[in-house]
């Protein structure tokens, strides 16, 4: 009999545990800014934005560059689709940063000069591994491109003898563009 009465005490307690269920709550994030990026863990969204892409006969290559500043800071995205047609469109592919200069990115901040004026400076430089494009949708009729981005920006400071004496880092991540719109230029 104890035996029965503890497997039902036992069943109970399992299906009890069963029926307990934790409240999940998801949260979605929508953006309606053409462009978006987490800089250095910060939201940053450009409120400035300029893209074209430039399709050139005599190479077969399109080049398509696009900016975007805000808060005194710059993201520039920049790739060259090679033996591409004399389309408004782009390849849905992924571009990597690597050692040709067939794919860069940058990141500026405004830094004073020598005069004391601030001005657009860059953090570092983006090296092979370090960055990517993807471009995930193109309307060629209406010249729209969207896609996602990151990189990290690395730059060395040198003491007087030229000795490395720190490393700045800053990481671009979740950045997007959404429907940016683009100039076509047919050269």
């Amino acid at each position: 009999m104890k035996k029965f009465s503890l497997i039902a005490t036992l069943l109970f307690a399992v299906l009890l545990l069963q029926n307990c269920k934790k409240d999940t709550v998801t949260a979605t994030t929508i953006s309606t800014a053409q462009i978006i990026a987490t800089i250095n863990d910060t939201t940053w969204t450009a409120d400035t934005v300029h893209a074209v892409l430039t399709y050139t006969a005599a190479t077969k290559n399109k080049v398509f560059t696009c900016s975007g500043i805000a808060l005194n800071k710059e993201i520039n995205l920049y790739f060259t689709q090679k033996n591409a047609s004399n389309t408004s469109g782009l390849a849905l592919q992924t571009y990597n940063v690597d050692t040709t200069s067939n794919v860069a990115l940058s990141y500026y901040t405004e830094q004073p000069n020598s005069a004391g004026t601030y001005v657009l400076t860059p953090t570092g430089t983006v090296g092979p591994g370090s960055g990517q494009i993807i471009i995930t949708y193109v309307d060629s009729v209406k010249n729209h491109v969207t896609g996602t981005f990151s990189l990290q920006t690395t730059k060395n400071n040198y003491d007087n003898n030229g000795n490395v004496i720190s490393v700045d880092i800053n990481v671009v991540s979740n950045g997007a563009f959404n429907n940016l719109p683009y100039t076509f230029k047919s050269n």
